[in-house]
């Protein structure tokens, strides 16, 4: 196991309490999407996870170890539990990209030709490799997160946290980013976490939900269990992917027969719509 929280919950100086009794676990290789809307507590959950905060009561522990707060233990634990912030800008300050990169594996003090080393696999991983010797606040955005994710893959990371990794960026840049961080998770096994309100790409990305609302979980499975309750998910104020919709309208409306859960995506809609066609064709048979 990764992550296990026990009955953890954080309050702001001003008072606002943003998470309450949270219990739950993330496991090594999983890929979990926290869905939920503005202010549900999906940040502050994962700003956790790296000992960016501490928890107001309850435990936090990163492979059966409860975290430690003081600088050494947080210093290790943030080289193998990489952050990618929602605003790269916010984690940008470098020169150049490649200095940008350089910056943590340099914290720990590592050789200079390692860290030239780090760097250039993770640009190239990242497919950022072209602009090494670009200041970073002359990228696009999508080009902005590239390099956030490449200064956390040059710690060679077991974990990479996540808040809304594919927010304001164009379909293309949403779907690049998705295709890379699957591509890190099977090859490499890294274990991802993300937060995010995208409801479509949550089937595309993960193999374990949460949702949140006000502060707590309100529920955690696989998405096909998850969004199979329509009602809970209309009753936290999110809705279902619109692939799922639309199938759930044919059901409804048009009175057609659907085998199994609905589809999330369109590669699960395309087998159900085979499915229905074949089936159809099979009674046209059986009547002659």
């Amino acid at each position: 196991m990764s992550f296990r929280l026990e009955n953890v919950s954080h309050r702001y100086d001003d008072g606002t309490l943003a998470l309450n009794n949270i219990s739950t676990s993330f496991a090594k290789g999983e890929r979990t999407a926290l869905l939920g809307t503005n202010g549900s507590g999906k940040t502050t959950l994962l700003l956790h996870l790296n000992g960016i905060l501490e928890p107001t009561s309850g435990k936090i522990y990163f492979e059966d170890e409860p975290l430690n707060y003081k600088s050494d233990s947080l210093r290790r634990l943030r080289k193998r539990v990489g952050y990618v912030f929602q605003d790269p800008n916010d984690q940008l300050f470098a020169p150049t990209v490649k200095q940008d990169v350089a910056f943590g594996p340099l914290n720990l003090g590592l050789p200079a030709d390692e860290v030239k080393a780090l760097v250039n696999e993770a640009l190239e991983t990242v497919g950022m490799s072209e602009f090494a010797d670009k200041p970073p606040h002359f990228l696009s955005l999508g080009q902005k997160k590239r390099v956030a994710l490449a200064g956390v893959l040059a710690m060679n990371p077991e974990v990479i946290v996540m808040d809304e990794p594919t927010s304001n960026l164009d379909p293309r840049a949403s779907s690049e980013i998705l295709h890379l961080l699957l591509k890190l998770n099977k090859e490499s096994g890294i274990t991802l976490i993300m937060a995010t309100h995208d409801v479509d790409m949550v089937p595309l990305f993960a193999n374990k939900l949460c949702i949140l609302s006000k502060s707590k979980i309100v529920v955690e499975g696989s998405p096909n269990e998850i969004f199979s309750d329509t009602e809970m998910i209309r009753s936290v104020d999110l809705r279902s992917p619109r692939v799922t919709h639309l199938f759930e309208i044919l059901q409804r409306e048009d009175k057609l027969s659907i085998e199994g859960p609905l589809p999330l995506t369109i590669s699960q809609a395309r087998k159900a719509i085979h499915n229905m066609l074949n089936s159809e064709l099979n009674k046209k048979s059986d009547k002659r």
